[in-house]
């Protein structure tokens, strides 16, 4: 079926009534014949690739690839080396690929509202932006049952413990933006999540507002933070059955399988944006692969 016509200033825009065949050309990136279209309503030449996100690319072929590398551990330069590519190329396609990861997250998110989740579990995952004087929160909400990435926000928060003075000294007081962010996340997941499921969570003491507002009849525990597993894993717990096992494990997969969030690394976030990306290429890898 011929696309529409991508011309807003067309009286038949987004209409393939006038739109007719216009030739083709030969895409040398991917080697594909790709089908030219032309509006005779008002002479728009266009072809199936206007419009999308692909749109210019010049490397599709590697597309897949940086989809799976930058969910497993790799960082954003060694990426560019395996590839055989210019780092610049791996940003732009970070930013890429995150905008084609949310769109696949909305349609999983409109696919689970038919069925709603009965248990929920979130927690927030620490982790730095350049230096540990600038930390940031990741709020993470994830189905208990079936481990779904729902959604996950990043924000910016003060140093706190031993750094605090140092950070405000070399920083200047830094706001706190997390209750912002679990505000956010909770907006984005209650169309998904049961009024009335079970919902476990740390004993944050911001926690059991934000639920209350967002689920009031909802049946919501809060558990005491208990000792890691191993000395610096703080998202597995040492002793027995854990009740956040579902959000933990899910926390120590992000920092497994995600570079910039190793707990000993040189490779830092410089810009929280770009966080965001990768969180969002990484939840589409989990939803889509990892949990297939």
């Amino acid at each position: 079926m011929n696309p529409g016509c991508p011309n807003s200033g067309c009286n038949y825009f987004q209409k393939n009534t006038f739109c007719k065949k216009d030739g083709y050309y030969l895409r040398k990136d991917d080697s594909r014949q790709i089908q030219r279209y032309k509006c005779s309503a008002c002479s728009k030449k266009f072809s199936r690739a206007t419009g999308t996100l692909e749109f210019g690319q010049k490397k599709r072929r590697i597309n897949k690839t940086i989809f799976k590398i930058l969910s497993s551990g790799v960082s954003m330069r060694r990426s560019a080396i395996i590839l055989g590519v210019h780092r610049t190329t791996i940003d732009r396609k970070l930013v890429y690929l995150a905008q084609k990861s949310r769109q696949m997250h909305a349609d999983l998110l409109l696919k689970i509202g038919t069925q709603k989740v009965e248990r929920l579990q979130f927690d927030d995952l620490i982790t730095t932006e350049h230096t540990k004087l600038k930390p940031l929160s990741i709020s993470v909400a994830v189905d208990a049952r079936s481990r779904v990435i729902l959604g996950a926000f990043v924000s910016q928060i003060p140093a706190f413990g031993h750094l605090a003075s140092l950070s405000r000294q070399k920083y200047g007081k830094r706001k706190s933006y997390h209750r912002e962010s679990m505000m956010k996340l909770f907006e984005k997941i209650t169309p998904v999540v049961s009024p009335y499921a079970e919902i476990k969570s740390d004993e944050h003491r911001i926690y059991k507002e934000v639920v209350r507002e967002f689920f009031p009849n909802a049946d919501y525990k809060q558990y005491k933070g208990e000792k890691a597993m191993i000395a610096g894993l703080g998202e597995l717990k040492k002793n027995g059955r854990d009740p956040l096992f579902a959000i933990n494990h899910t926390c120590a997969m992000l920092r497994a399988n995600i570079n910039r969030l190793f707990r000993r690394t040189w490779c830092t976030t410089k810009k929280p944006k770009r966080l965001e990306d990768h969180l969002a290429i990484y939840i589409a890898f989990h939803n889509s692969v990892l949990l297939s």
